[in-house]
């Protein structure tokens, strides 16, 4: 297993829209368990490939507190249950930092497949809800900032860049 680096914000890779895995290889397995092993490393709960510069509907997460209920979502697709938001606070292992509170459907349906190519379908609410719209998000190339106003984004911006110029320095 691998830890991979994580693109951060605003690397224009991020932005780019994943493409569905057509089979689920064991290329795939080898790469979900080194996006498993990044993703506990960081740490977050959620992971798209997207955000390791990986181009594919592929989507990790754990919400749990002892990394005991990993999850993985290959070409997910998601349905609205009711139709209710709820302001989440987010972070974002690509925007490392910054929390924002961002409002999302609090109850919806996940059709996805597992790292097996078995297709299965989740009801999420609550937490689990926004943390797969969050990552689902980034495999069509948006970002937790595209949900707040132009001058927060770009004020958010601005200091990762500056951290990385000063990183780039400094190495």
């Amino acid at each position: 297993m691998a830890i991979l680096e994580i693109l951060e914000f605003p690397d224009p890779r991020l932005r780019k829209i994943a493409k569905p895995v057509e089979t689920v290889t064991d290329e795939h397995r080898q790469l979900i368990k080194d996006m498993f092993e990044t993703m506990y490393d960081a740490p977050g709960i959620g992971l798209a490939a997207t955000q390791i510069d990986v181009h594919e509907q592929i989507i990790v997460m754990d919400l749990s507190e002892d990394k005991s209920e990993p999850r993985v979502f290959i070409n997910p697709s998601l349905t609205i249950l009711e139709g209710n938001k709820e302001k989440m606070q987010e972070g974002c292992l690509s925007v490392p930092g910054f929390y924002e509170d961002i409002e999302r459907v609090e109850h919806c349906l996940i059709n996805a497949t597992d790292e097996n190519g078995k297709a299965y379908e989740l009801e999420a609410e609550g937490l689990l809800a926004v943390c797969i719209q969050h990552e689902m998000d980034h495999l069509n190339g948006k970002l937790f900032v595209d949900y707040l106003s132009n001058m927060k984004r770009d004020r958010i911006r601005k200091k990762l860049e500056k951290q990385h110029r000063i990183a780039a320095k400094n190495a």
